[in-house]
């Protein structure tokens, strides 16, 4: 007799089973071509055969568990490689280039989607998904807004296009403007990619410090979504008639559960003198979750439905895209990050 539990698990095998295997051959490259590094033989490898070989329907549930649950346990797990001291190098610097970010990105998406002929909810979508926190953000918007599900599918692949062409790019533009400047080439990355899978892996093909640092400023950013699931909220429910309060006057904040497990994770590493075997072990687990799930996030990504959005969503990822880089370089520059 199959059991519950096997029923839930069984159809996530065997693209979590192609995802390790992947994971593990890009590994073994890495020993070869150290310079290339694991982390981006795994997504480049994932890519070529995500839309090649491995198109299978049978694969969708296991490498998007990969994608997701993998990389949310690696989130948590660099709570142990980090303390309360790391995050404080940040500063008020980082966290004022964060916030500076948000606001120009967000203000420039909305106005430019207006102007392109985007309708209000798809522009809201859009902004905050490349302010934020890429897909989970619209997830999280899209209801507050009443957005349908249409709209919210079109802009989530706009997003993630938009993120793959930036994770892939600007680990380029980190190492000639900031070469050996830890803190502002985590800053480009955490303060710019749009999911945390594209933070961890643009940062993972400049250094593995970088990833560490990146994912403060990503977590900075991750925060605010409360914020900005209630302003955008109010801003739908201002031209949208249909959009109803809260009956109960309670919603559930937004935050990412993993965001919460590594703060205290980082809190109790800050609190507690823990064996070295703790962080060790948490920066292997942490490392081969995230190679993982790079692995995975390039066998979902299927450039066939990018083409079908048409020039005139190309267009808007492209103008926000330009100015999110530009007005990072700008800042960084300006705050001395």
């Amino acid at each position: 007799m199959i059991t519950k539990m096997q029923k839930n698990y069984f159809p996530i095998l065997p693209g979590l089973g192609v995802s390790v295997i992947v994971a593990i051959i890009a590994k073994l490259l890495a020993r070869i071509f150290p310079t290339i590094g694991g982390a981006t033989i795994a997504i480049i490898l994932g890519i070529i055969l995500g839309n090649t070989y491995f198109k299978q329907s049978t694969l969708a549930m296991g490498t998007k568990f990969s994608e997701s649950r993998l990389l949310e346990y690696s989130v948590v797990l660099l709570g142990l490689t980090v303390t309360v001291q790391t995050i404080g190098e940040v500063g008020w610097r980082g966290v004022l280039y964060v916030l500076c970010m948000m606001t120009i990105v967000i203000s420039w998406t909305y106005w430019i989607g207006r102007k392109l002929g985007f309708s209000q909810k798809m522009t809201l979508m859009m902004a905050g998904g490349n302010a934020v926190c890429g897909s989970s953000a619209i997830g999280a918007i899209a209801p507050a807004i009443k957005a349908d599900d249409q709209e919210k599918g079109q802009i989530i692949t706009l997003v993630n296009l938009l993120g793959t062409v930036m994770m892939l790019g600007l680990p380029v533009i980190g190492i000639n403007f900031f070469a050996g400047d830890y803190l502002a080439q985590s800053a480009l990355m955490g303060g710019t990619l749009q999911s945390v899978g594209q933070v961890v892996a643009g940062a993972s093909l400049i250094d593995g410090k970088v990833v560490q640092y990146a994912m403060l400023f990503k977590i900075i950013r991750i925060l605010m979504l409360v914020v900005v699931v209630y302003l955008f909220g109010k801003i739908a429910a201002k031209n949208d008639a249909t959009i109803e309060k809260n009956k109960e006057g309670k919603r559930k904040l937004p935050i990412p559960w993993y965001v919460a497990g590594f703060l205290v994770l980082c809190i109790v590493n800050s609190s507690i003198d823990l064996p070295s075997i703790f962080s060790t072990s948490a920066h292997f687990l942490s490392t081969w979750f995230e190679t993982i799930a790079l692995a995975a996030i390039g066998l979902r990504l299927d450039f066939r439905k990018f083409l079908k959005e048409g020039p005139q969503f190309l267009a808007f990822g492209a103008a926000v895209g330009v100015v999110q880089t530009a007005a990072a370089l700008m800042l960084l520059s300006l705050l001395h990050l």
